[in-house]
């Protein structure tokens, strides 16, 4: 008797404690892989590329050495960091049907994931700042922003992102599985991941719910806030010509931000109050949200940037 409710245990446990989740490509479309495997191809192959350009002029143009270009260079860092992080789970299920992935390996993807999510949210509210101190307070603005002032500006992205993902991460470690283990997406997504969970995930939720707070909720009225000053800012210049010039410096990082913001909270929004939608949406939402700002950022600033853009064909045409 004994032995039989060992071997139950044990049997629960296995059920309870999967070794793996298996990652979703695209659903209803596993057929066509290959050919969808080209377009994602094409991003990726953009995203590098073009990120990896944008730091290296802002590295070796003298010229670029200023603060507005320093944090340009941390938004491509942040997002190369994006890039790589999903890029084989999503190239994986699309060239090799590779979908499974253990608890652990899955954890470290979402440190990278939302770690770099963090980091680029903070990137935007630096770029933000920059930007009103550049048009509100122009004369003390290489005094503000300093250089060691911008690596203090950096260093705080980062220790913030880890103290608030780790403790995440850490509570998913006691969690019991027990369900079918099939996630939404072609990588690990923390919403998605707990939903899978049998055990009690109250600490869980309230955990990313102030991450949530402390990042987004923080971050994008610091933004939002940044740009009204600016906007009365601008609204006291008497000459429009004057006022289109100012605005003008603006345009890149409002096209950042959209970029960001907007597939991050439609992802989010459509997680919490979209079960009912299509298993295909999920998917297109979860692949835009992470490809998106990577591929249309070194876009943005490369054609509205002058100094980026010259910067990129004279090493273009060297």
């Amino acid at each position: 008797m004994l032995q039989v409710q060992d071997n139950m245990g044990i049997s629960g446990n296995s059920t309870s404690k999967p070794p793996a989740f298996l990652l979703t490509g695209i659903p209803g479309l596993e057929f066509v892989r290959a050919w969808i495997s080209i377009p994602f191809c094409a991003l990726y192959a953009t995203a590098l590329s073009g990120n990896s350009m944008i730091l290296c002029v802002i590295i070796t143009q003298r010229g670029l050495h200023e603060p507005m270009y320093y944090f340009i260079s941390m938004l491509s860092a942040a997002d190369l960091g994006l890039t790589v992080s999903t890029m084989s789970t999503t190239l994986g299920i699309l060239w090799f049907d590779a979908s499974e992935i253990s608890l652990d390996s899955c954890i470290i993807q979402m440190f990278f994931l939302h770690g770099f999510t963090s980091i680029e949210s903070g990137v935007l509210v630096a770029m933000a700042f920059d930007r009103y101190v550049a048009i509100c307070d122009p004369l003390r603005y290489t005094t503000i922003l300093a250089n060691y002032r911008i690596i203090q500006m950096g260093l705080l992205m980062i220790i913030r992102s880890v103290v608030l993902i780790v403790p995440l991460l850490l509570l998913l470690k006691p969690l019991n599985f027990c369900r079918v283990n099939v996630l939404s997406h072609s990588y690990c997504y923390h919403p998605d991941v707990i939903k899978l969970a049998c055990s009690d995930t109250r600490a869980n939720s309230i955990c990313g719910l102030t991450d949530l707070i402390l990042t987004t909720g923080v971050d994008t009225p610091c933004i939002v806030l940044s740009y009204i000053l600016v906007i009365r800012s601008v609204l006291s210049i008497a000459s429009s010509q004057e006022r289109h010039k100012v605005f003008s410096t603006c345009v890149s990082h409002i096209g950042a931000v959209a970029i960001f913001y907007i597939p991050m909270m439609s992802l989010s929004l459509v997680h919490r109050y979209g079960q009912s939608c299509p298993k295909v949406v999920h998917s297109m939402m979860a692949n835009i949200y992470l490809l998106l700002p990577p591929v249309l950022n070194p876009i943005i600033y490369s054609v509205k940037t002058k100094q980026i853009r010259k910067a990129i064909l004279s090493l273009l045409t060297k």
